[in-house]
């Protein structure tokens, strides 16, 4: 139960029924800014890779994908997506998308390995996107462009919500502030990585910080990344390293830091490369999306995912993730959050 918060004398605002009205309302809406603002088109995603062709998500590189054989492919082996990152960069290749257009997808994972709490469940739902991009677009600069764009697409949805339900009173800054995470180590030096997120979302709001994978001075990373996505380890014009980076915001029912979308420009061969070797992780190299990106068959791009369900327990002011959505969670952290006035669906 260390991972559950119960708010102080929380109360549902809305209705289970205005609930479900509400995350239509936020699911429709904010997919169809996305897709203006990055112009992007919506593909077909799969549930599930075979396995052993590194295209599934590692994320830090320890969670267990779920598996199954296939009967008519001889029992190979499939494994159900933790996302979508490298897979997308494959369909940019397949569809021929040009540079300043892109991709989004609804994806739905499986995550066994989570510690089930307030925002992390068995079951993930994002919006996953890829645009394709030019050389001279991998940089902080431009990553910062994107960025901004997205969070104007979340304020215009908190602006609709907070139209439809005028009991739910808006809490969004107006503006994203940047930070490297070194800069964040620095600021808040006898602090932990999380410790640092909660006190600098507490003081801005709405925080994007940049090169989470790079060691930082104290040799440790921020947080883990895997080393075939996003480029944490390339020196970027602000003299720190990476192209990419998590936006957080300041949670205020659960009075901590949330992060609605992890994100960044994808590696290049040279950073894999770099990174694989970082991870000791080169026989990797083998493996077929690493043989395509090596040999020149895969766009540049920038990419990344947004929580579906956590946008909505957001922006309807939830205080569990199990109040947007349909999972497993222990009998415990029911009979909780039941005596909380938490109502899990």
């Amino acid at each position: 139960m260390s991972y559950l918060i119960i708010p102080k004398n929380y109360r549902q605002i809305l209705s289970m029924r205005q609930t479900e009205q509400g995350i239509k309302l936020i699911k429709d809406f904010f997919q169809q800014n996305l897709s203006t603002g990055l112009q992007l088109r919506r593909v077909t995603a799969p549930l599930f890779v075979l396995k052993g062709m590194g295209i599934n998500d590692d994320l830090n590189g320890v969670e267990r994908a779920v598996t199954f054989p296939i009967r008519d492919l001889d029992d190979a082996r499939a494994e159900v997506v933790h996302s979508l990152a490298k897979w997308k960069r494959l369909t940019l290749a397949e569809y021929d998308v040009r540079p300043g257009y892109g991709i989004y997808t609804d994806m739905n994972a499986i995550r066994a390995d989570e510690s089930l709490g307030n925002l992390h469940s068995l079951y993930v739902d994002q919006w996953d996107w890829e645009r394709s991009i030019v050389p001279e677009d991998r940089n902080i600069g431009f990553l910062k462009s994107i960025v901004r764009l997205i969070y104007s697409a979340m304020l215009r949805t908190e602006y609709l919500i907070n139209e439809s339900y005028p009991e739910l009173e808006p809490f969004l800054p107006r503006e994203v502030f940047f930070i490297h995470s070194e800069e964040l180590r620095r600021l808040y030096p006898d602090k932990s990585p999380k410790e640092r997120e909660d006190a600098i979302c507490l003081k801005h709001g709405a925080v994007f910080i940049m090169g989470i994978g790079c060691a930082l001075g104290d040799g440790e990373p921020h947080d883990l990344r895997a080393p075939d996505y996003d480029d944490w380890s390339t020196p970027n014009e602000d003299g720190f390293l990476g192209l990419n980076g998590d936006l957080l915001v300041w949670n205020p029912i659960l009075n901590r830091a949330m992060e609605l979308s992890s994100m960044g420009i994808r590696v290049d061969s040279e950073a894999m490369l770099r990174q694989l070797a970082i991870r000791g992780l080169e026989q990797r190299k083998e493996l077929y999306f690493h043989r395509r990106l090596l040999n020149g068959e895969l766009p540049l791009s920038i990419g990344g995912g947004i929580g579906q369900s956590r946008l909505c327990m957001l922006f309807l002011q939830k205080a569990h993730i199990g109040e947007i959505q349909a999972s497993i969670w222990p009998e415990e952290q029911r009979a909780v959050c039941r005596q909380a006035g938490i109502q899990l669906i």
